[in-house]
């Protein structure tokens, strides 16, 4: 049952609980008869309020382990088997799939990863990929076997089915979050993304950009350089090509390559003048927010990328510097404008541990710090 309105979201209740695991019970019955669906049931939830997300996923692979055939191949078999029917390939986004399928590529992961079921294992992850993302489980293939699982994800990206292209690109991200990590070279899947740019469904050109992305935190001169062949190779819708573009460099732009800043077409320093930076709120306390307002004078036609920079406190007292976007704007000469912003400093963040002390706050316009102030965060 979904939570309440006064309840707290759980979102590991929301994506493995009873009815889930009752769920792939029937559908492993449905095919394999003699399968103990009470005592599978009845075992994996009895473990489930000491178990967080990944925890469950991990359980319940130990499940099946216990419950299914102890020949690997035959139960992975059933598996595949009790699937139930690929994901709309007619969609173009955001079909991830259902994660109480998620154990079934730890399983293939855990119990296959060898040389003796190394092909069978391949391709039930290329099955499972259609019902849920395998991009965590197959990064171990990826690391121990490179060249065949490379290979199959060549294959993948040539195919007619966008969750299979997909994972082409995503397995192969060199800073997948939250998976392990790969110890391939960074630049051998960019023959995948070759295949992969020109693509017509957005659930895979995100990927791409995202893998891009990863790169050029290591290589940013080898991302610009890929992304203004793929231009000029207008292979790509112009919109598509923009979204790409954008996507991949937006670690760069928020560092203020100059580079990446120019290839978008934003000049180092554009013809303005930044006449006030207003804080409203120059004492804030935690579970406020800061609003300041920011205006530009344009003294000719320019492209402007406006971002704000935080400095916040740390526990030693040195910063934590983050950069947030404000507006993209275009002027024309003599035109002015007032940004407004309203940054919240919400209690018990679980991406950042506030502290009171003195804050910096940065305006930077084309990868520029124009102006600062500061302001007070208490608690």
């Amino acid at each position: 049952m979904p939570a309440s309105k006064t309840e707290k979201f759980s979102l590991k209740d929301e994506l493995f609980n009873p009815q889930k695991v009752e769920k792939i019970a029937r559908e492993i019955q449905e095919v394999y008869p003699s399968f103990d669906t009470q005592n599978f049931i009845q075992e994996t939830l009895k473990a489930f309020s000491t178990l967080e997300l990944k925890e469950r996923i991990y359980h319940i692979r130990d499940m099946l382990y216990k419950y299914l055939p102890t020949d690997y191949q035959e139960a992975v078999s059933v598996l595949l088997e009790a699937l139930p029917p690929e994901l709309d390939n007619s969609k173009t986004d955001d079909d991830f799939g259902d994660f109480i399928y998620a154990p079934y590529s730890e399983y293939v992961t855990t119990y296959g990863c060898n040389e003796e079921h190394l092909d069978f294992s391949l391709e039930a992850l290329r099955t499972i990929t259609k019902r849920f993302s395998v991009e965590f489980a197959i990064r171990d293939f990826i690391n121990i076997y490179p060249k065949a699982t490379l290979k199959m994800l060549e294959s993948c990206a040539k195919s007619t089915n966008y969750h299979e292209r997909r994972l082409a690109s995503e397995a192969l991200r060199p800073r997948l979050p939250w998976a392990k990590k790969l110890e391939i070279d960074y630049t051998l899947p960019l023959r995948h993304l070759e295949l992969l740019y020109a693509d017509k469904t957005r659930y895979v050109t995100r990927s791409v950009a995202n893998h891009l992305n990863d790169i050029s935190k290591r290589d940013a001169a080898l991302v610009i350089e890929i992304l203004k062949r793929w231009q000029k190779n207008e292979k790509q819708t112009q919109k598509e090509m923009a979204f790409i573009t954008n996507h991949a460099l937006r670690t760069l732009v928020k560092q203020g390559n100059q580079e990446a800043l120019a290839f978008l077409g934003y000049v180092k320093h554009p013809a303005i003048r930044v006449k006030q930076v207003k804080v409203m709120t120059s004492i804030v306390h935690i579970g406020e927010a800061l609003v300041f307002e920011v205006e530009i004078e344009a003294l000719e036609e320019v492209a402007l990328l406006v971002d704000y920079v935080v400095h916040f406190c740390t526990r030693n007292g040195t910063r934590n510097i983050k950069v947030h976007k404000l507006k993209k704007l275009s002027m024309k000469k003599g035109e002015q404008s007032v940004l407004k912003k309203r940054h919240p400093f919400r209690a018990n963040m679980t991406t950042r541990k506030l502290y009171a002390g003195e804050h910096l706050l940065e305006i930077q316009i084309n990868g520029t710090i124009v102006n600062q102030v500061h302001f007070t965060l208490k608690a």
